[in-house]
């Protein structure tokens, strides 16, 4: 059997590189089955790496070919192919909602870590307007990504108790190789990738890489609305005992923020996005009342990340079983958002209009007759400034059946805003559809609407001791346990209203403790079962203060406490392997605010059901994943009796992922692999109320593609997502989920790639 306790850093290194299957250089094909030994490391209470098989907690890992085949949008929709996880791509390549195991939430992702290289990009796993996936773009540096849900997650890190996504990247060797890519699409998409690594001295490794790219979008903006670029450098320093790893990663990314849009007005479906050139640039006004202030603004701008995150690693072995491992991160940058959000449904212009008939276009100058569709657009501007530095020492002792591990996690954080919410006015309901005269609404300051404007700064602090321990039983037979001891402080002030006035100042300091206990049994050679309980929390952090002031106020801790237990089973074989999770959770002191400034609603939830991930590899190049996750969803606390034993808004009870893959061998050396993911939603509620008319309907959706290799350097990639252009439904209107609004997954798209490895 495996000692599991004694594998080295320069083994993870290693099993790694052989788990990505294609070498950077792609100058041989895949393997046909896949028999190498799997290594994992995120989840391990030391850092170090054990087989998967053996882990005793539920986790995925997606090499950098794996990558290529989903062929992700963003970062969030590379999320999707994680079993147990829902996430709601469809806003653009920022801003997504990811859920994890029926765990409750209103948008965004609380309870989702991304990590780089095994540290937290951004402790705070939510503030309004920023989730993790939109401080990391993908690119030919990720060498492949990890994803823990639940496990020993309540312990390590920054205490995640939901999904941490750990991102590894590239390392060079002795040989200098590297890759140049092209990339466009049926939407104007150009790109280009480039990624070279090598060494520089004797154990001294380098990789550098990054891409340049701009786009109309998805949905055509009629503008470059999507532009980026980011620049990554590693430096690896191999040791006798171990490791020393520096990196920097700088991105400046952003695009268009596609918001819900009507669903039931004629030419409104999933290539829609209400922005457009006609109306991009606008008007807002901010302020007290008598004194506002009016600024233009481009929402060409969009949602993105303008920062960079540095980090590194020392992983060192000593003798007598000593083993350290300390992990560093820096984040420091820009995440603002500027969108048009809808405000209601939409009405005919001869409702809102001042002669009762028609109304002008602001910036053409045409007049729209009153059977015009219009809709009240709010422009909405959110300034975020955040900075991060975050360090995890983990020492590690190893006996002949097992191990101790001490850990100190230390992370400071802050986060300064300044939002200008609301400017309300009627729009015409069209692809870049203008703004409007001859309206009250839009002439006239404060006329109709809301408006939130707020300029708040936060900065906070997270200490935390963790303890674990591991044994070996047996032979087959190993437990485990861990404690974390953790402090939170926080310090946060709001001025609401911009008049120079703090209307909310708060001063937190709380402590909490949590706990995981596992054990798994090797019965048989590759094959197991786990079992598992944990008790974790998700602190507060600068909005949930804001939002729930009042209970600050009164005394409450505002910690949200998560209860999880998992029995897993897992079987790797020589052409299959099977992980099955099933889990159950309970959730307590949950909030959602549906509209910035508005009371927070309250909630506990329970979820319980299973997560499947199965593969199957044969010698003729056919192979197979599916990945499906089923479960049930109940809110069991609320303070509006008749929501509770409903379901738990936006979360589908089942959703199931086929992916075939069949690879082809020419006579004349060319390599081919065609592949195809077949996806099915199932119908999910809007709103906690779980009303007939916020009902979402389920979807199915096909993508397909196939990947080329013409010779050892040259690969073509086609892909076609969405392949039937289906019109599912991610989400309503969380700010009135009975308005008729809806935001439409992304229709359909062609890309296509070339690349030259050397």
């Amino acid at each position: 059997m495996t000692n599991r306790f004694k594998l080295s850093s320069l083994t993870l290194a290693m099993a790694l590189t052989c788990q990505a299957n294609y070498s950077l250089a792609a100058d041989t094909p895949a393997p046909k089955n896949d028999n190498v030994e799997k290594i994992v490391v995120t989840g391990t209470f030391s850092g170090k790496a054990v087989a998967k098989e053996e882990a005793s907690f539920a986790i995925s890992s997606f090499s950098e070919d794996d990558i290529k085949k989903l062929a992700p949008k963003s970062t969030a929709d590379l999320f999707k192919a994680i079993p147990g996880v829902w996430s709601e791509s469809s806003g653009g390549v920022s801003g997504a909602n990811v859920f994890v195991r029926g765990f409750p939430g209103g948008g965004d992702a609380p309870f989702l870590t991304v990590q780089l290289q095994g540290a937290p990009i951004f402790p705070p796993p939510t503030l309004s307007f920023l989730e993790n996936s939109t401080l990391f773009r993908l690119d030919e540096t990720v060498e492949f990504m990890e994803a823990l849900r639940g496990g020993t997650n309540p312990v390590i890190s920054n205490g995640q108790p939901g999904l941490t996504t750990n991102f590894l990247l590239k390392e060079g060797s002795e040989d200098t190789e590297g890759l140049v890519k092209y990339s466009t699409s049926d939407y104007g998409l150009q790109r280009i990738d480039g990624v070279i690594s090598g060494e520089l001295a004797d154990d001294l490794y380098f990789m550098v890489g990054g891409y340049i790219k701009s786009s109309p979008g998805v949905r055509d903006a009629g503008f470059n609305a999507e532009e980026g670029n980011q620049f990554t450098i590693n430096i690896t320093k191999v040791l006798d005992n171990g490791k020393i790893n520096l990196y920097t990663r700088q991105t400046d990314d952003h695009g268009v923020w596609y918001l819900p849009t009507p669903l039931n007005v004629e030419g409104v479906d999933n290539e829609f996005t209400q922005i457009g050139s006609l109306n991009r640039q606008a008007s807002i006004q901010y302020g007290p009342d008598g004194n506002k202030t009016t600024e233009s603004v481009d929402f060409g701008q969009g949602r993105g990340w303008n920062g960079s995150v540095s980090g590194g690693s020392i992983d060192l072995t000593f003798d007598n079983g000593w083993g350290l491992v300390d992990r560093f991160i820096y984040t420091n940058g820009d995440a603002d958002t500027y969108g048009l959000v809808p405000n209601g449904a939409p009405v005919k212009l001869s409702t809102v209009a001042d002669n009762d008939n028609t109304a002008f276009g602001a910036a053409t100058g045409n007049e729209y007759s009153g059977d015009t569709d219009v809709q009240q657009i709010g422009r909405w501007v959110v300034k975020k400034q955040i900075e991060a530095f975050t360090n995890d020492l983990a020492l590690t002792k190893t006996f002949d059946k097992g191990s101790i591990t001490a850990g100190f996690y230390n992370s400071t954080f802050s986060a300064n805003d300044w939002w200008a919410l609301g400017n309300q006015s009627y729009h015409v309901v069209a692809a870049g559809g203008e703004n409007l005269t001859g309206i009250d609404c839009n002439d006239n300051v404060d006329s109709c609407g809301w408006n939130y404007d707020i300029n708040s700064t936060g900065d906070g602090s997270t200490t935390a001791l963790y303890f674990a321990t591991s044994y070996e039983v047996s032979d087959s037979i190993t437990v485990d346990a861990g404690l974390r001891r953790e402090n939170h402080e926080i310090e946060y002030t709001v001025d609401e209203g911009l008049d120079g006035i703090i209307t909310k100042a708060v001063s937190y300091d709380e402590s909490s403790t949590a706990w995981t206990v596992g054990a798994n049994w090797m019965f048989a050679e590759k094959q197991g079962i786990f079992v598992r309980a944990s008790e974790g929390s998700k602190m507060p952090f600068f909005d949930d203060f804001r939002d729930n002031f009042g209970a600050y106020q009164s005394g409450e801790d505002l910690i949200k406490d998560v209860s999880q237990f998992e029995l897993g089973y897992k079987h790797s074989a020589d052409n299959f392997d099977l992980y099955a999770t099933g889990f159950y959770n309970e959730v307590k002191g949950d909030t959602f605010v549906a509209t910035p400034g508005d009371p927070a609603e309250v909630f506990t939830n329970e979820a319980y059901g299973v997560e499947i991930d199965f593969n199957y590899y044969n010698d003729s190049g056919f192979s197979v994943n599916l990945n499906a996750t089923l479960q049930e969803t109940e809110v069991t606390e609320h303070s509006d009796s008749t929501i509770i034993g409903n379901e738990s808004p936006r979360l589908p009870n089942y959703q199931v992922r086929i992916t075939p893959s069949y690879d082809i061998e020419f006579d004349n050396g060319m390599y081919a692999t065609l592949y195809g993911t077949v996806t099915a939603v199932d119908d999910r509620y809007s709103d906690s109320g779980n009303t007939k008319e916020a009902v979402l309907e389920g979807y199915e959706k096909v993508d397909i593609g196939v990947i080329v290799n013409l010779t050892d350097e040259v690969q073509m990639q086609f892909a076609v997502n969405n392949l039937t252009d289906e019109e599912g439904l991610t989400e309503g209107d969380p700010r009135d989920t009975l308005s008729s609004n809806g935001r439409y997954i992304l229709g359909r798209t062609i890309d296509f790639s070339v690349s030259y490895a050397f």
